[in-house]
């Protein structure tokens, strides 16, 4: 029998390239990109991830920046993410981001507890990715060094749980 999870972890992240996605400076990043995909869809734990008619979500705008990336993936848990990150040819990229990327001053990675089934478009990402370079740390939107459990009051909008502990 499936466990099955009433949530599931969403994460975002951004990069702001160096160079063009065709340059030679960005190639191994670029080639990397299907092969990481790949190895992250066969992934204990891996669930969705976003990507436009490419294959990837390198052409999807993010905060209306065209120098800006985004990869945003559902998962289990933070424990499948986690596994996932530190692994391969993505660790391996990971070690060379600052070859392709600015290393920019904010957070650039934000998680978030998603009901099941639930796919976070780019809108969400970019608000909760902004609610954490605000407050910091908190259930609504964090990091994996902070991390939160999955609860109900994760999922509501921060303006919204105002509201309800206020009656």
């Amino acid at each position: 029998m499936a466990l099955t999870f009433a949530y599931e972890l969403a994460q975002v992240n951004i990069a702001r390239l160096k160079a063009p996605l065709d340059s030679p400076q960005l190639k191994d990043f670029v080639d990397a990109l299907d092969p990481v995909n790949a190895v992250a869809e066969a992934s204990d734990g891996f669930v969705w991830r976003l990507q436009s008619d490419s294959g990837n979500a390198t052409d999807i705008p993010f905060f209306g920046d065209e120098w800006l990336i985004v990869n945003m993936t559902v998962w289990r848990d933070t424990n499948a993410l986690t596994a996932f990150m530190y692994q391969g040819q993505h660790r391996e990229l990971m070690s060379r981001r600052r070859e392709f990327f600015e290393r920019l001053q904010e957070a650039v990675t934000a998680l978030w507890w998603v009901p099941a089934g639930h796919r976070p478009t780019v809108a969400e990402a970019e608000e909760r990715l902004l609610h954490l370079r605000e407050h910091g740390p908190t259930a609504y939107s964090f990091t994996l060094r902070t991390s939160f459990p999955p609860q109900g009051a994760a999922a509501i909008p921060p303006k919204e749980m105002k509201e309800t502990t206020a009656s």
